[in-house]
């Protein structure tokens, strides 16, 4: 799973999968699920994140996998 931030459009994409989307949904405004060819959610897109989340902080509770940190 990949979270990238992209500050120039303040939008965020969560990266479930390495699958490309063949279909897309938007469940709120600015909140698009994106699904593969079996149905399987493979990311979620979210527009004008810094308004809707807190993306100051991340906590990363017993995850079952090794954790790498990536700045820009």
């Amino acid at each position: 799973m990949k979270l990238n931030y992209y500050p120039d459009t303040d939008s965020l994409y969560i990266d479930f999968a390495e699958k490309p989307s063949t279909e897309s949904r938007e469940v709120s405004e600015g909140i698009v699920l994106d699904y593969d060819a079996d149905g399987n959610l493979v990311g979620i897109d979210i527009d004008n994140a810094s308004k809707k989340l807190e993306l100051k902080k991340l906590i990363l509770n017993k995850l079952p996998t090794d954790v790498q940190t990536i700045s820009a």
